[in-house]
């Protein structure tokens, strides 16, 4: 059982009341919950007999939350880099996928991404991969929460034999742990040219009938879009909102190349797009039209995608890059502010998951999910905005106490539930077997 906090800290980010910012503010944690957000002198008086943590040059922001990635990939970090996506998935992921992914590896490679993201303030990741309740255990061994995606895709694998195996291992697998506090599901058909008119329709029920998002790479490519509309007469999207998957529930992940009707589809529907800019422009995907996204009223999350092709697990990497892109591309300099950029990185990915309710904001009542941010450091001196300073200037190194559910996850940079030597050498080891 987690213990009663009092955490004091030099600001308070809320993220919720949009553009707050608290200055020598406390938050009171009970029970692993946020009980009250409260000025620092009013606290220690009201909560005096709660253990006490001082964070006197550090923001206090709502924990990060990664809305794509595929975490056992650490693995892959590196393997096959400066190549377009489809020679990079077909002559270099796919064929490493079917010799080695098992269960044990997408655990090894889960923990490994775990303490990666969790050192880096992320403490929610939506996670699609095959094996999935490895993934699932991995997290629940370093205390961080997720979000499981229960893949479709047609191809067979060492997982499931075809789409209906993969459906129904996933949905046994939500059946089993779908009451755990630090869990939530997805259905994860992997995208349109992977998936078929007959799984999508079975995805669409299943979401429909359970209240499951919807997670699906879409519009990631320009050859994506040309090859749907030559293999089935209509764009992505077009084709995914005439089999029933537009929605508040849909997670439309890269989403980078759209026509301004199909910005306006997406607003009209409720959906949610994981913008994942560093993968986007490694892999030469394009820029995602943020800014245009963001006018129409969509809901915009931020993701990692893989260490395969990104090749970090940095949300405020991804925070910093998704406002300058969005300045960039749409010619304005007040696309995506620093405020619009971290909601991306916190509420908005929390919102795409329907989990709003418990994360992504410091809101009385919600768990507590929060990360500690020093700005003590000569490089961020001195401080004008301190949300302009977490956006433009921090970084991950930056990050040094992680709570999730009120537990310390990390305390003073060191993970407190993971071995790093036992992570370096599990990867140590995997790297050997894919070298040979």
């Amino acid at each position: 059982m987690t213990e009663n906090l009092l955490i004091n800290a030099r600001w308070v980010v809320p993220v919720e009341p949009a553009g707050t910012v608290l200055e020598r503010h406390a938050v009171a944690v009970r029970a692993g919950r946020i009980e009250a957000v409260l000025p620092a002198a009013d606290a220690a008086q009201r909560y005096a007999q709660y253990a006490r943590v001082d964070l006197p040059g550090h923001a206090l922001i709502p924990g990060l939350v990664n809305a794509h990635t595929h975490a056992a990939m650490c693995l892959m970090r590196g393997i096959a880099d400066d190549v377009p996506l489809m020679r990079w998935l077909q002559g270099h992921i796919w064929p490493v996928e079917a010799k080695h992914v098992s269960a044990q590896f997408v655990k090894d490679g889960t923990l490994l991404a775990c303490a990666e993201m969790l050192r880096g303030g992320v403490t929610c990741m939506n996670d699609m991969y095959y094996f999935p309740e490895a993934a699932l255990e991995a997290a629940l061994q370093a205390g961080m929460r997720a979000a499981l995606g229960m893949i479709v895709i047609e191809f067979p694998s060492a997982y499931a034999p075809d789409p209906d195996a993969y459906l129904a291992q996933g949905l046994e697998m939500r059946d089993r742990w779908r009451e755990h506090p630090l869990l939530s599901f997805c259905l994860a058909p992997h995208s349109p040219y992977t998936v078929s008119d007959a799984s999508f329709r079975k995805v669409a029920q299943f979401a429909a009938e359970l209240d499951l998002p919807v997670h699906v790479h879409v519009h990631e490519t320009r050859d994506e879009v040309e090859r749907s509309v030559t293999e089935h007469g209509v764009r992505p999207l077009q084709r995914l909102a005439g089999l029933g998957l537009l929605g508040p529930n849909l997670i439309a992940v890269h989403a980078v190349h759209l026509a301004p009707d199909e910005i306006a589809l997406l607003a009209r529907h409720g959906c949610s797009v994981a913008h994942c800019p560093s993968s986007n422009l490694k892999l030469a995907s394009g820029i995602a039209p943020v800014a245009a996204l963001l006018d129409a009223g969509v809901n915009v999350a931020l993701g990692s995608d893989g260490a395969a092709s990104n090749n970090r697990l940095d949300l405020f990497e991804e925070m910093r890059l998704a406002a300058l892109l969005a300045k960039a591309a749409s010619g304005n300099a007040e696309a995506m502010p620093a405020h619009a950029a971290l909601r991306a990185a916190t509420l908005g990915g929390a919102i795409a998951l329907g989990v709003q309710e418990r994360i992504g904001s410091i809101v009385p009542g919600k768990a507590a999910d929060l990360v500690a941010v020093a700005l003590d450091d000569l490089a961020l001196q001195p401080i004008y905005d301190v949300v302009s300073h977490l956006v433009y200037a921090c970084a991950r190194e930056h990050v040094t106490d992680v709570w999730v559910a009120g537990e310390r996850v990390v305390r003073e940079r060191a993970l407190t539930r993971l071995d790093p030597a036992d992570l370096q050498r599990r990867a140590g080891l995997w790297q050997t077997n894919i070298l040979n």
